[in-house]
């Protein structure tokens, strides 16, 4: 078996087990890192000039964001979350706006807006 496919099969095993354990807060901690994980992925992309990776991670990235959208309570929604909502809107609108400019800086903007609010999310965890 060819040893990088055997560490690809270990990690995917690995992160199946490290999510089926997982609390909701958790998954949603995990969901941000894995969105600026794909933001810094596209950065690099577009550093090396490879167009298409830079697509693909922006759009992961932008999946990623929507599905922190989609986990908002929307039976319960307080003006503390619809402003959150707005940011993950707002986010995508510039991700994708970064994808078709291929624009450093909106990628920095955009981790560093994920990068706030998973601190918020990560403090809630302290408590």
């Amino acid at each position: 078996m060819n040893p990088m496919l055997a560490l690809r099969q270990y990690q995917k095993i690995g992160a199946q087990a490290q999510t089926s354990e997982a609390s909701p807060h958790r998954l949603v901690q995990m969901l941000m890192e894995g969105g600026l994980d794909r933001i810094a992925q596209a950065k690099g992309a577009l550093q090396r000039n490879e167009v298409a990776n830079k697509g693909i991670a922006i759009g992961k990235a932008i999946g990623i964001i929507g599905g922190l959208r989609e986990g908002l309570d929307r039976d319960n929604m307080t003006p503390e979350l619809e402003r959150i909502d707005t940011l993950y809107l707002y986010m995508t609108r510039r991700l994708t706006e970064a994808n078709i400019s291929n624009d450093l800086t909106i990628l920095d903007e955009v981790s560093g807006l994920l990068t706030t609010v998973k601190e918020g999310w990560d403090a809630v965890a302290q408590q």
